[in-house]
């Protein structure tokens, strides 16, 4: 996957978690999150969705490093499998 169908990828989980949003109204590089308002459960929930979808492992310890679009997007990139 290239970062393109990635980024489209984790837009379509994020709609299933929370369908109001309008993808693109988000601002990339500005906090996911405070943008979509999602909660801590929700937003456990968005990241054990891409897991299941993407086959991605995402430690919690690496929880932090997901702010952004544009980090998640890179994060999975770095993470899929082969």
């Amino acid at each position: 996957m290239n970062a393109e169908e990635m980024r489209v990828a984790a837009l379509s989980i994020l709609r299933t978690i929370a369908p109001e949003i309008e993808p693109a109204e988000l601002v990339p590089n500005r906090p996911l999150r405070q943008q979509v308002d999602l909660d801590s459960m929700d937003w456990l929930n968005f990241l054990m969705a891409l897991h299941r979808q993407l086959g991605v492992d995402i430690p919690e310890a690496d929880y932090r490093k997901l702010v952004t679009l544009d980090d998640l997007v890179g994060y999975l990139l770095g993470k899929q499998r082969g």
